[in-house]
């Protein structure tokens, strides 16, 4: 079983930042960083990872003053080069978008990481949503939901191309000759297409990994297309078992048709857990949760995840209007609103169910319950591992990790030490060959 931890900074439930079991400036404070990335490799955990964007998150500012979650954090390369420095194993990954970046930033920042950390760098390749993130880069729309992804992947294609620009013994370093590279082991991409012209090389020596890890979450046609081609590890958010099969079997069924096995990818849900000794411990830790979150939030968090929708004109306790086509998540909308039609739930149940993890999958109860239904889910063709959402950080990583690892490991399903210093060897994935090579 592959495990990742996902840190919103004080957790992923939308009151966290409200409950004592949190660090309440979390967003900017590295101690606390450091704090919980220990523990994730104390439980042996695959990697962290940061989701980012470039734009405070637009909503009604009676809510977002009212929340904590994406409004003022640490830039994540920045941050993660500092947590390399207080780990050994553990692999740090972050978001960085394709959108509102260069390929040749991005293969830099990211083999700079490799390099700062021995091998544990992945790149969460995303496309962003926000009309708010294009208004910070000269634009007053974001680009559309396929000129995004036309573009990312051609951005893909030039980082990788760049993170090949020196073969890995290229660097000589002969002091006695002189000659401090091989000139032959130097190549210049020289990449010419619909969206960037890149000339290259890359002035950083090749990553240790050979490439840094990729990761992606699209769950849409485009989405899942990007990540059967590229991605390694794939982030995705289904609520229930069925769902996730369809989508295993979905994304790992396309890596064929691009020379891929599907030994290639990991697949990684998400998984929110309140664990506690008892299930009714856990279920009074959730319900303290909820009761936490004030119904204005909810609202608007409902709205962000259906697609930036302004649902503040309509009955809290009347259904989920019809929606209009969104330039977001077409998944995450498609599944949501099945779900409000097939319960015949009001705007408020739905925010209410929504808002806690925005939208993953909240799993309550006793540490034994959690490892049988991450057991299931990996046993029967549902997911290779989970990223792990806490819902209050410190306090429930601090919980997964003590009671609920411990019960994959006695079940031989998690290891009990890294298999290697790299992030792909301990995810089980091989070391790219250089193109030239």
């Amino acid at each position: 079983m592959r495990l990742g931890v996902f840190f919103n900074p004080t957790g992923h439930h939308v009151a966290s930042w409200r409950h004592s079991g949190a660090q309440i400036d979390a967003g900017i404070n590295l101690e606390h960083y450091v704090e919980i990335t220990q523990t994730a490799e104390r439980g042996k955990m695959d990697m962290i990872f940061f989701q980012d964007s470039v734009a405070v998150r637009r909503a009604n500012i009676e809510a977002l003053s009212r929340s904590a979650q994406y409004i003022a954090n640490f830039e994540p390369i920045t941050l993660l080069s500092a947590l390399a420095m207080a780990t050994d194993h553990i692999g740090l990954t972050a978001t960085a978008s394709t959108s509102y970046n260069e390929p040749y930033h991005v293969a830099r920042k990211f083999a700079s990481l490799d390099h700062i950390s021995g091998g544990r760098a992945g790149w969460n390749l995303v496309t962003s949503v926000q009309d708010a993130e294009a208004q910070n880069f000269g634009r007053e729309q974001h680009y559309s939901h396929e000129e995004r992804y036309a573009r990312a992947r051609e951005f893909a294609e030039v980082v990788k191309g760049l993170w090949d620009s020196w073969e890995d013994d290229a660097f000589l370093r002969d002091v006695e000759s002189g000659l401090y590279f091989d000139p032959d082991k130097l190549h210049t991409l020289d990449f010419k297409g619909e969206h960037f012209s890149v000339k290259g090389p890359l002035n950083v020596p090749r990553p240790p990994q050979g490439h840094p890890v990729i990761v992606q979450a699209g769950a849409s046609e485009a989405g899942m297309e990007l990540a059967a081609e590229y991605a390694e590890v794939a982030f995705c958010s289904p609520n229930s078992i069925e769902v996730a099969q369809t989508y295993y079997a979905n994304l790992k069924g396309r890596m064929e048709k691009f020379g891929r096995a599907p030994e290639d990818l990991k697949v990684l849900p998400g998984l929110s857990p309140v664990v506690a000794p008892t299930m009714s411990e856990a279920e009074e830790k959730l319900q303290e949760m909820q009761e936490m979150i004030d119904p204005v939030v909810a609202q608007a968090i409902l709205g962000t995840v259906l697609g930036y929708v302004d649902l503040s004109n309509y009955d809290m306790d009347g259904p989920l209007p019809d929606l209009p086509e969104t330039n977001a998540s077409k998944s995450t909308v498609d599944e949501l609103t099945t779900m409000a039609r097939e319960e015949k739930l009001t705007i408020r149940e739905l925010a209410m169910r929504v808002a806690g993890a925005r939208g993953k999958f909240v799993l309550t109860g006793t540490p034994s319950h959690i490892a049988d239904f991450m057991e299931d889910w990996l046993t029967n063709d549902g997911a290779d591992g989970f990223n792990i959402l806490p819902p209050v950080l410190p306090a429930s990583l601090n919980e997964f990790v003590d009671l609920v690892i411990p019960e994959l490991q006695r079940r031989g399903l998690f290891r009990t030490e890294y298999e290697g210093t790299t992030l792909r060897e301990n995810l089980g994935l091989k070391r790219p060959i250089s193109r030239y090579q």
